[in-house]
């Protein structure tokens, strides 16, 4: 198996397969492939253990559906493209070596690689860190590529070295951390701060890749220039949605 990670603002990974060789991927990942591989979607990849894997599968926000892709008989290639601007970032699993990474990084993993719901020392990770805010653990043995969004920021911590972090940034760190969701402190940061309530706490030692545009900042920055307001006869004619709004919006203008 070979790989490359082409591009630069928004990179793609390009898996070259020889025969009977395979990676699979959450359904609907998939950007090209050549017509040597051998698609099948099931529930089994990603965790194994059958029902028991794919219930922590689905709990560390993981699709119930995998997509395994292998080269049947010829060579053969497949590509996996980033859904935002960020860095594609390959990991070696095995020797107990486990990561746990943000609930939208995982991108591929060759097949002996699961993904589980990951939390230390806290589950408030997975409950107080904010709406939705949980981490995936990557195990096993193998490869896995994640997804990062923004620029890359890498820093290694020594043994009790301590970084606080909005939870947004956290993209992956290795299992040797220590890991809890800590609150902002003072009442007056809490309340007029706009840093929000809960800062991540992550303790050496180990390595820990920060992401400088959070998917929920992102979303949020978006948000605001998306139109706003209902349209007197537009939305319902075209059956509502960001098409309806858009349009609502220039005939409103136009009144």
């Amino acid at each position: 198996m070979q790989t490359r990670i082409l591009g630069t603002t928004m990179p793609v990974l390009e898996v070259e397969l020889q025969p009977n060789e395979s990676v699979f991927s959450e359904s609907g990942e998939l950007s090209w492939m050549t017509a040597s591989i051998q698609m099948t979607t099931h529930t089994q990849m990603g965790g194994g253990g059958g029902l028991f894997g794919v219930i922590k599968r689905v709990a560390a926000g993981a699709s119930i559906f995998m997509t395994e892709y292998r080269a049947w008989q010829y060579p053969g290639v497949v590509s996996f493209a980033t859904k935002v601007p960020g860095h594609i970032v390959p990991i070696d699993l095995g020797q107990g070596a486990e990561y746990l990474v943000h609930r939208h990084g995982f991108l591929c993993a060759t097949d002996q690689v699961s993904i589980t719901l990951g939390f230390q020392q806290s589950l408030g990770a997975g409950i107080f860190g904010g709406d939705g805010f949980l981490l995936q653990r990557i195990a096993g043995y193998g490869t896995a590529w994640l997804e990062l969004s923004g620029e890359l920021i890498q820093k290694n911590l020594q043994p009790g070295e301590v970084l606080r972090v909005h939870p947004g940034h956290v993209g992956a760190f290795q299992s040797s951390m220590s890991f809890q969701i800590t609150t902002v402190p003072g009442i007056k940061n809490m309340i007029f701060g706009g840093d929000g309530i809960f800062l991540a706490e992550l303790v050496g030692p180990g390595t820990v890749w920060l992401q400088t545009l959070p998917i929920s900042r992102l979303a949020h920055q978006i948000g605001e220039y998306l139109p706003r307001g209902e349209s007197r006869q537009a939305p319902a004619a075209i059956g509502g949605g960001l098409l309806g709004g858009i349009v609502g919006s220039i005939l409103s203008g136009d009144q």
